[in-house]
């Protein structure tokens, strides 16, 4: 049986890693042919030299000298946003791992679906902004998007064998994040390296703070209702703090299903590589009798404003979640970099939403136009 050729957008990130760790254990499987960067140029040599792909991308051009003298000569090497769309345009590959944070991920992955290629998608942000472009064209190019978010995973799992027209609600499950237990006037005053400190999580910046305010839950939310067909009223959140129960569906009958194991990346990643045939591995094992309590709490919207507006985008459609994704990406660089406090991230967002017109999405110009006009709003 040949290998399966996999391009990994966003590989010196966690995902990527985590990525690279299942493809290290099943090397009999899966093959790397396409390895791309942002600006760690040390720890993708590294990868580079041990996975031997065809093409090798840096989105820093200016970092790309650091490169060249240290590739094969039938490695190809591209930089920018241009050599992104090359090498997802020309690359002869069976998966794109899409994990490139943010808007920047958009393009690429798209560049993948018209391939009708499958899609491993750790980008959320591509379903934020154009579910509703993205799901017409999976299916006019019968490109398979498979989940890579443990959440979404785990929904994808629960639907497997069921139809999903009998779904009454599907349930995204949040670990409530540093800050589940502050109270809003704390959240005042919290610090980069206090969002950072997830309990449960090793992930990005980007991501982690995002997991501080609920935004991250927020953009799950939008991105289920595009990759499952659902409308926001059959979208619930609730806070499960041991971050054992990654997601549930219910269905009309009142049957609950849900998908359990410890928190550990590596295992959604894998099922989206290898679905639907499960492959053994020993990166974790989950022991039920060692699991103490499994707790509920439905999330304080007041307290975590940034979920309720992601609530109030997806009821409002159009460009509203563009605007909203845009705005959060400024709002939390400013936070990173110490420019803005925590509790002004919502209201970054908030302006945001109450100055930029919302439109309907007509084309994949529309999502770009949008997501420029959100940036020149705070002259980024």
């Amino acid at each position: 049986m040949s290998k399966k050729k996999v391009f990994i957008l966003g590989s010196t990130g966690s995902i990527g890693v985590s990525t690279l760790d299942v493809i290290r254990l099943h090397k009999e499987t899966f093959e790397v042919v396409g390895l791309t960067a942002n600006k760690n140029v040390e720890l993708l040599l590294k990868q580079v030299e041990e996975f031997n792909p065809k093409y090798v991308i840096l989105r820093d051009r200016n970092l790309v000298n650091k490169l060249e003298n240290n590739l094969r000569k039938e490695t190809i090497l591209l930089s920018g946003k241009e050599g992104l769309l090359t090498g997802t345009r020309e690359a002869e590959y069976d998966i794109l791992l899409s994990a490139l944070v943010g808007f920047a991920g958009l393009q690429p992955t798209i560049e993948g679906i018209k391939r009708g290629k499958r899609i491993a998608l750790a980008n959320k942000e591509t379903l934020v902004v154009a579910g509703e472009i993205i799901t017409q064209l999976a299916k006019e190019f019968n490109s398979e998007i498979v989940p890579v978010d443990s959440e979404h995973s785990a929904i994808f799992q629960c639907f497997v064998g069921e139809d999903e027209k009998e779904a009454e609600k599907i349930i995204l499950t949040a670990s409530g994040g540093p800050f589940f237990k502050k109270s809003k006037e704390e959240l005042k005053n919290v610090t980069v390296a206090e969002a950072l400190n997830h309990p449960n999580w090793d992930m990005g910046s980007k991501v982690t703070i995002d997991s501080a305010t609920m935004m991250n839950k927020g953009l799950e939310m939008i991105e289920a209702r595009w990759l499952f067909d659902m409308p926001p009223a059959k979208i619930d959140v609730t806070i499960h703090p041991q971050s054992i129960i990654h997601s549930m569906v219910q269905f009309v009958d009142g049957s609950i299903k849900a998908q359990l194991s410890s928190p550990d990346m590596r295992l959604p990643i894998q099922y989206a590589l290898t679905y639907p045939e499960r492959l053994p591995n020993s990166f974790t094992s989950t022991k039920l009798t060692e699991i103490e309590e499994f707790s509920f709490f439905k999330p304080d919207l007041e307290k975590f404003e940034c979920l309720q507006l992601a609530f109030d985008v997806m009821e409002m459609g159009g460009t509203a979640p563009c605007i909203l994704n845009a705005a959060n990406e400024i709002a939390v660089e400013r936070f990173l970099k110490n420019e803005i406090s925590f509790s002004a991230i919502p209201e970054l967002i908030k302006e945001a939403l109450n100055n930029i017109e919302v439109k309907p999405i007509e084309n994949i110009e529309t999502i770009i136009e949008c997501d420029s006009l959100t940036r020149a709003y705070f002259k980024v």
